[in-house]
């Protein structure tokens, strides 16, 4: 008799669990867009606002970007600035951005690499990752032959590239877990 209400017992508790993911699964499709919860890999909304910018000094650190230590990238600009814990931006230079764009919003350095293979085939150094977008790796790099050339736009590439001089500040400013700031 204990042998068969313990399968009775399991069998119960399965179909507990089930209805439960079920419903989990009805409430997290119906989630108002207001709250449901940034997706990796989507498109910032349309109403994402460009950060204030300086008229007299475009190359300014924007305002609105963030506090503290961190990189600010703007994906309008295809600038980054250095930023240090005093909110004084150390160093700016432009960018060639790939052709997957991360959402505004802000990041946490997750992994570097000193010397790899592009996704373009190409060699570069200083790699420092910050997100995914569709499993495609986003983050900032520089070419060992020094070229910052616009990638092929029939590929999905989330390398930003940078001159080896800005990649070699990069990579001594942005260790693993220095927070990146996307803005517009």
């Amino acid at each position: 008799m204990a042998r068969s209400s313990s399968g009775f017992v399991a069998g119960l508790t399965a179909a507990a669990i089930a209805v439960v993911g079920f419903l989990a699964y009805q409430a997290s499709a119906n989630v108002p867009e207001e709250l449901a919860q940034p997706r990796t890999g989507t498109s910032p909304q349309a109403t994402a606002t460009k950060a204030p910018r300086d008229k007299k000094n475009p190359v300014a650190l924007p305002a609105q970007s963030g506090a503290g230590e961190r990189v600010v990238y703007s994906v309008d600009d295809d600038r980054v600035w250095l930023v240090d814990a005093n909110n004084k931006a150390q160093r700016t230079f432009k960018v060639t951005p790939g052709t997957v764009d991360p959402a505004v919003g802000t990041y946490a350095v997750t992994t570097r690499s000193k010397e790899v293979t592009g996704s373009d085939g190409v060699q570069i150094e200083h790699v420092v990752r910050f997100t995914l977008v569709d499993d495609i790796a986003i983050g900032f790099s520089a070419a060992l032959n020094g070229s910052t050339a616009a990638p092929d736009p029939a590929r999905k590439l989330g390398g930003i590239r940078e001159s080896r001089t800005d990649g070699t500040a990069m990579w001594e400013f942005a260790t693993v877990g220095v927070k990146i700031v996307v803005i517009r």
